[in-house]
């Protein structure tokens, strides 16, 4: 019984800073997205870099708050032989690496070099490509990081 409530103290505080990163991306897809597509190459190249520079130094710490304690609550559910739970944590789990699969290579690389050209004052020539780049990944992270909170969510009531 007591692994049980550490199983869902865990899926608790990985519900917090996976809601962090979630509302991030569902604020990216609605708002950010179509909001930068009225500006010009300048403006898009110099907000999307310096928006980038700063989510990118300050969103792991939430991310990695959410993956290690989902994977603390999957561990913990399984061990209180919990395996309703323990599933739904697994799988908000493997939802969560998936996130990180699609960030670290789509989004990520995208993110640097539109980071660097802002820090140093550049214009991209293909700015407006990169950002469709990203805006194509971005609905797919927010639907994989709702999914994955909808699990965890899914662990305290099972």
């Amino acid at each position: 019984m007591v692994l049980t409530h550490f199983a869902q103290v865990a899926a608790l505080i990985a519900i917090m800073g996976t809601a962090v990163v979630y509302g991030t991306d569902v604020f990216c897809a609605l708002v950010l997205r179509p909001a930068l597509a009225h500006v010009d190459d300048r403006a898009l190249g110099t907000v999307a870099g310096f928006v980038h520079r700063y989510g990118d130094r300050r969103m792991p710490v939430p991310g990695a708050i959410g993956v290690i304690a989902a994977v603390a609550s999957a561990v913990l559910a399984a061990l209180a032989a919990h395996w309703a739970q323990a599933v739904a944590a697994g799988v908000a789990v493997v939802l969560l690496l998936v996130w990180l699969a699609l960030y670290t290579r789509v989004s990520a690389p995208i993110n640097r070099r539109l980071t660097a050209a802002a820090e140093n004052g550049q214009l991209l020539p293909d700015v407006r490509a990169l950002q469709a780049d990203w805006d194509r990944i971005i609905t797919t992270r927010a639907v994989v990081q709702g999914l994955a909170l909808a699990a965890l969510c899914l662990t305290l009531i099972v």
